[in-house]
């Protein structure tokens, strides 16, 4: 924990440096500007008799100021990516804490029919999502929690080497981060696709040459009225008829440079992403596989993004009034960027989603490797065929505090079943969410909090927090009924771990006994494997009939007249309940 902590100070020590040096660099870049347009403003004090003097300085200064602007807009994105990589390392500083409820709670991917996301304290406050997540594009965070819930047991050794690599690049991780951290997404990603895949193009194949013919007109007209000179109404003539060509297309110009406009800094800042991926080399088979993917035909795709970035910026000139009237008006620059951007469509376009998808893998899979690196005790299971399903020594929950948290051994075969009974608030729910986020971060290649894991993969489903549904006029026990028909319905056709939390609560306890007794002996007549945690003792008794069944329990003592827990887990079958004891001790009853 220390060393983490001093990496992540002395990150923001450094990079507190930076933008000190980044601050005046700001400032005199605002003062060269200005100094610039005071020149030009007392040159054409002085030469205003003077026609081609002022319309020179009126050129140079116009050139060197775009000029500058651009360069002040370069300096005020390193401020912003400095700025993105010290607070990057505040939240790594402040999770370090298990203070991380401020950032995003993944609550729009709660699912209450998922195979276990509602049950196991995924996404929403609080949850693991919460505590992992450290994705900052939106199509990353649908990635990472699709990476969560899709229940996947297929290359988990090829994604555990994968969040490896990751994180042990944390230099690289953060820069990336920092980089997604400033592209504006005021248009989805998946509204700019249809906007690709749907385009149709306006300008005719001519009108690629036209541009380059009225330019070349437009520089001889210049070079006259300079040499010859011209009258100024030659160039006045030049200049009105380039703008009646372009207002032949303005309206079909304006709609693509407002389409453009809201995914121009998108493309900008993934081209700048995907340069982040291309200058690095990776070695472990599937991020190596990804890098790979975005080459296109050998010609690296941040060169094909930053034509892209180049052509939009070109064309978004326009709207400098001053600029699109002259640019127009000699060069036809709107038809001519307008082209430019309907080839760029009709070569690219349809690339566009892989690139995406690409780019978002990144985002979702840095969240990963920041969490193995975060958690340099964590094990990766090892991975077995036998019979064993789970063996994990010291296993504990990834959100209590280490020094709260108390680790439990567990051994599970296939097809055994466990029971498990204990007192209220004794650890019995902890303990199920802890295995079954095991599962969970095993399948997705994660390491895990336990001394030593061998493991057996297996999907998972879960049943521990059926809710009545009000809008379906729907009973809490019709809804628990379908929720283990499901259960049902799935190891019919897949392998699963099953985990289960005090089934049966909405009917009466003598009905809730024998039922759950008989699902219980459903599920081993389908040779299933897992957990089920129950207050009803009687439900101990399978152990007797079923040899797959075993009993473990969690415990309670009152000692000195007050409940103490040990959380451990044990074998057997609890003998110590509490309720009737905290009734009377917060006087509830005599």
């Amino acid at each position: 924990m220390q060393e983490l902590a001093s990496f992540y100070n002395k990150k923001i020590g450094t990079y507190q440096e930076q933008l000190s040096k980044i601050k005046k660099e700001l400032f005199v870049s605002s003062m060269v500007r200005l100094t610039i347009f005071i020149l030009a403003v007392i040159g054409i004090y002085f030469y205003y008799n003077t026609i081609n003097v002022v319309i020179g300085i009126l050129i140079v200064s116009i050139a060197l100021f775009l000029f500058l602007v651009s360069r002040h807009t370069d300096i005020l994105y390193k401020k912003n990516k400095v700025l993105s990589l010290i607070k990057i390392n505040e939240t790594e500083l402040k999770a370090l804490k298990r203070d991380f409820y401020d950032l995003p709670t993944g609550k729009e991917y709660k699912n209450p029919l998922h195979h276990f996301s509602q049950d196991i304290d995924l996404f929403g406050k609080g949850s693991f999502y919460q505590y992992c997540n450290r994705t900052v594009l939106p199509q990353g965070s649908e990635t990472l929690a699709g990476l969560f819930t899709e229940n996947s047991i297929n290359d988990i050794e090829i994604k555990q080497e994968g969040i490896k690599e990751l994180a042990q690049l944390p230099d690289w991780r953060q820069e990336f981060s920092a980089v997604a951290s400033l592209v504006e997404t005021e248009t989805p990603y998946n509204t700019i696709l249809n906007w690709l895949a749907n385009y149709k193009r306006f300008l005719s194949k001519p009108m690629k040459i036209a541009p380059f013919i009225f330019g070349s007109i437009s520089i001889l007209a210049f070079i006259g009225f300079f040499i010859v000179p011209l009258s100024i109404f030659a160039l006045l003539i030049v200049l009105v008829v380039g703008l009646l060509i372009t207002g032949f297309f303005v309206k079909n110009i304006t709609k693509l440079s407002a389409d453009t406009g809201r995914i121009q800094t998108t493309f900008h800042q993934y081209q700048k992403l995907i340069l982040e991926i291309e200058n690095i080399e990776f070695n472990s088979e599937l991020l190596k596989k990804k890098r790979d993917a975005v080459l296109t035909n050998g010609v690296k795709t941040s060169k094909i993004l930053h034509e892209f970035s180049r052509i939009l910026g070109a064309l978004d000139q326009r709207n400098n009034i001053l600029f699109g009237i002259f640019a127009n008006g000699f060069f036809l620059w709107d038809i001519y960027q307008s082209y430019k951007i309907e080839e760029w469509i009709s070569k690219h376009g349809d690339q566009v989603q892989h690139w995406f998808e690409t780019i978002a893998f990144f985002d979702a899979y840095n969240s990963l490797g920041n969490y193995s690196y975060n958690h340099p005790n964590y094990v990766f299971p090892k991975l077995t065929s036998n019979n064993t399903v789970l063996n994990s020594k010291g296993a504990g929950h990834p959100l209590l505090k280490p020094e709260k948290s108390v680790l439990n051994d567990i051994h599970i075969d296939s097809e055994q079943f466990f029971i498990i009974t204990g007192a209220n608030m004794a650890g019995k729910s902890t303990f199920l969410r802890t295995i079954s986020l095991q599962i969970v971060m095993a399948n997705v290649g994660l390491p895990v909090c336990a001394k030593d894991v061998e493991y057996s993969p297996i999907k998972l489903i879960t049943s521990m927090r059926t809710t009545d549904s009000l809008t379906d006029d729907e009973s809490y026990f019709f809804s628990e009924l379908k929720r283990l028909r499901f259960i049902v319905d799935e190891i019919k056709i897949d392998r699963y771990f099953i985990v289960l939390d005090e089934i049966l609560k909405g009917t009466n306890s003598t009905d809730k006994a024998t039922g759950s007794r008989k699902f219980v002996e459903k599920l081993i007549g389908s040779k299933a494997t897992g957990i089920i945690a129950t207050h009803d003792l009687s439900l101990c008794e399978a152990s007797n009939d079923l040899s797959q069944v075993e009993n473990h329990y969690f415990d309670a003592e009152i000692i000195d007249n007050e409940l103490h827990f040990d959380y451990k887990f044990k074998d057997g079958i609890c003998q110590n309940m509490n309720a009737s004891f905290l009734l009377k001790k917060m006087q509830i009853v005599d």
